[in-house]
This record gives structure tokens, C-alpha cells and sequence, in this order.
């Protein structure tokens, strides 16, 4: 069958790699892509926010064509991987056009889509999170922030904001500043018009990420991004700048308790609000000395969690996708391997805020044994060069984490672009 891919990431690089792996599959095609998704799949110049646009793309992809009585395959799955187009209702949309689809409804990813939404459907359902109130008055959430009188405090926009919509102040002037920044400078455009104020929540944090639909629910690997620019978790929070997967801290016992009194109680609730979610949930948590809590929902593989996880799957990713369009996946054993994974970040100098792309990339042909994906890159005039924030997720495997950090940091030493920024830290705390 063919299938097609929406987005341009590194996730989506991952995503496809993984998917060549699977017999089933004769094409892959993207939208838009990338230089590295290039490589592989066919790519299309449509918007992943182009709902219409998708749309008329998988119906001409779905067109038989060749000679009478030789079929081509039909187009099996649409895979909506990136955040936006899944809370803008894409899949609903496919749906409606009769594609088979891998991704949430609307109302379903509404638990990433709006903070307020996830934070007071946590607390319908007895789900455990920090606690926190939702402002759109400025000065309501300062004179709020002066009550609590306890810092760190968190504050965050309400909407999508790329990873970047979550501010940690240390002190009432950082406050304040955040405060103004969303609810009076618009610097989040409609994704900051309101905004949740949290409590400040300390531990270790962990992603978890899930394939359910929407009665089963099956975890991957537990990983741990690492969203501060700087190393030392300093700077300004990004998309991520890297992540170890198969992470030491999170335990079988953590991992009971969190299937008993996270995952299970989210897919069941949302059940019951009507707004049943099949695709893949990623559980932002933190581990803290009470037990794990919920910091954050997305309703799609996360970003850079997916370029360590899926070089660990040993189902194939196909058969997992279709079992969760048909509502079997308890029938489906999904099995990963018992080894580490490391993926570091390389992003243009600058990033999150301003960056100049358009810079060639040279080093990737010295090579080996790790993992190359795309996220920032194009081709312009027969040479690969930058072309966003976040350029490359190098990701290495190995039998150990210490091993796997080794591989994928002697792989960046090699790659050169100019401004070319990475934390050297990754993974620091998995190995203590």
C-alpha cells in the first residue's frame, strides 16, 4: 500500500524511516518534507496545515493508474504526525473524504490544543497534576502570582506555541514579564490570549509515550527530553535538544502506578466526554516525591522523543497503526529492544529566537552506525544546507546509555554547518 506523511521534522524523518522497514509498504509519500525525508519518500510542496490542500493530495495519490487490468495500490493511511494540523481537525477532515488516518479528531487533541482544557479535564477525572488557575486579566494573574507568594512558578500559554509557550520564573519580576509578554505583548498570538499558572512541580521528568485506540493502551519506552536551550538546563525552553530513551529512573513500579492513575484514567475519560482518542498520546511527567504527576499532554509523538523510540521498535510500525484504526490493539503484542538510545540535537546558533539558515552542512558521508535525522534541511543548488531552528537529531543505540551518548557525540563532531549549536550535556542525569 502507499501511504503519505504529513509534517517536515525530524518525528517525521523517524516516522518514515521506521515505515520503510515494513514489507506491506510500496510508496511513501510526504508533505512537505525535508532534504533527509527526501531520500527516501517522495515529498510534495503542500502545507501539513493545508487542510484542502492534504486533502486534493491523497486523492490524486489514491488515483488508480497504469494499464487496464494492472491496479497501483491504493493509499492505505494518512499520518497527521505534526501538532497543528491534528488540532485544526485535519483527520476529521480525511476521515470525511474516506482515508483511513493515524492521528486524534479535533476533540480529542483538544488535550494539547488548549492547557485550560487538559488542566480542568485532570481534574474532573482525579488525574494528578500541579495545581493551577486560568487568567486572561494581566493584572488578575499578577495579583494571583503575589498570593502565592512561591517560586519557581510556571506559566504557560493556553494554545500551541512550538514547545516554547512554557515560562519557569524564579522571582516576581520574571513573573510579571511572562505574564505581560502573553496576555498584554501577544507575543503568542491567540495561543497566549489566556494562560495557566501552575505549581512549580520538582523531581525528574519523564516523557511517556503511547499508542492506544482508544480502549488499549500500550506504553513505549520512557525517555527524557531536554527542552533548555543551554546546557545545565539554562536558556530559554526550545522544541527539545535531545532525549535519552529507555531511561534508568522510571521503574516498573512507576510505571504501574502511572498506567493505574494516568494513562488509563486519560483514555477512559476521554471516552466518556465523547471525545475518544486513538493515535499516539505522549505523557509529559514529572516523578516527584508524592508520585508521578502530569505536566503536559500532546496528542502526537513528541519531538525529539520520536527519533530515540522508534530506532527501538521491533513491531512493525504498519500493523501497529492499523490495529489501532480497527480498535484491536489488545490483540497486537508490540515489542521494543531492551537497549539505550541517544539522540542529540544540532540547531542553528540562536535558536529558539532569531537564526539564520541557508548554511551548508558537510560531514554527513564519514558516517556510520548511528542514526541521521532530518529536521531543518533542504537542497538548494545541488548542496544540502539549513533550513530551520532545530537542523539535525543525531541518534546512536547501544547495549548502554554511556555507549550510546559516546556514538551519537563522536557522529556531531563530525557534521559541520556554520553556527551549529548542540548541548553537550545529554543525558547527564540518566547516568548518575
Amino acid at each position: 500500500m502507499k501511504i503519505l506523511v504529513i509534517g517536515s521534522g525530524g518525528r517525521e524523518h523517524a516516522i518514515i524511516t521506521s515505515l520503510k522497514k515494513s514489507p506491506k509498504i510500496t510508496e511513501i509519500h510526504s508533505t512537505p518534507g525535508n532534504a533527509g525525508i527526501a531520500e527516501t519518500a517522495t515529498c510534495h510542496n503542500v502545507k501539513a496545515t493545508d487542510i484542502d490542500g492534504i486533502i486534493k493530495l491523497a486523492k490524486e495519490l489514491n488515483i488508480d493508474s497504469g494499464e487496464a487490468g494492472m491496479r497501483a495500490e491504493a493509499l492505505g493511511i494518512v499520518f497527521v504526525a505534526p501538532d497543528d494540523p491534528l488540532v485544526l481537525g485535519m483527520v476529521d477532515e480525511l476521515n470525511k473524504a474516506g482515508f483511513k488516518t493515524m492521528g486524534p479528531r479535533k476533540n480529542a487533541a483538544i488535550l494539547e490544543g488548549s492547557k485550560v482544557f487538559s488542566k480542568s479535564f485532570m481534574k474532573r477525572h482525579n488525574i494528578p497534576t500541579a495545581a493551577y488557575k486560568a487568567f486572561t486579566d494581566p493584572e488578575k494573574a499578577i495579583t494571583y502570582i503575589k498570593s502565592q507568594s512561591s517560586y519557581p512558578t510556571v506559566i504557560k500559554c493556553d494554545g500551541l506555541a512550538l514547545g516554547k509557550g512554557v515560562i519557569i520564573a524564579n522571582n516576581l519580576i520574571e513573573a510579571e514579564a511572562a505574564v505581560n509578554s502573553m496576555l498584554l505583548d501577544n507575543k503568542f498570538g491567540d495561543s497566549g490570549k489566556e494562560i495557566v499558572i501552575e505549581e512549580y512541580l520538582d523531581g525528574m521528568e519523564v516523557t511517556v509515550l503511547a499508542f492506544t485506540d482508544g480502549i488499549t493502551v500500550k506504553t513505549m519506552p520512557a525517555s527524557t527530553d531536554h527542552k533548555r536551550a543551554l546546557d545545565n538546563d539554562e536558556g530559554l525552553n526550545t522544541g527539545g535538544m535531545g532525549v535519552v530513551a529507555n531511561v534508568p529512573y522510571y521503574t516498573d513500579e512507576i510505571a504501574s502506578e502511572c498506567m493505574e492513575k494516568i494513562f488509563l484514567p486519560t483514555i477512559r475519560g476521554m471516552a466518556q466526554e465523547n471525545r475518544p482518542f486513538k493515535g499516539c498520546i505522549y505523557f509529559g511527567l514529572m516523578l516527584t516525591s508524592k508520585g508521578a504527576k502530569v505536566i503536559e499532554y500532546n496528542c502526537r509523538f513528541g519531538d525529539p522523543e520520536t527519533q530515540a523510540i522508534l530506532p527501538l521498535l521491533e513491531t512493525d510500525l504498519l500493523d501497529i497503526i492499523e490495529a489501532i484504526w480497527e480498535e484491536r490493539l489488545a490483540d497486537l503484542e508490540i515489542t521494543f529492544s531492551d537497549e539505550k538510545s541517544a539522540c542529540v540535537v544540532m540547531a542553528s546558533g540562536g535558536y529558539p529566537e532569531k537564526y539564520e539558515t541557508g548554511y551548508k552542512i558537510t560531514g554527513l558521508d564519514e558516517i556510520t552506525d548511528v542514526y541521521i535525522y532530518h529536521a531543518g534541511t533542504k537542497t538548494e543548488n545541488g548542496e544540502l544546507v539549513t533550513a530551520g531552528g532545530r537542523v539535525l537529531g543525531i541518534t546512536a543505540v547501544a547495549d548502554d546509555l554511556k555507549t550510546a551518548l559516546d556514538k551519537a557525540y563522536e557522529a556531531v563532531e563530525k557534521i559541520q554547518f556554520k553556527n551549529a549549536h548542540y548541548r553537550t550535556d545529554i543525558g547527564r542525569k540518566a547516568l548518575l
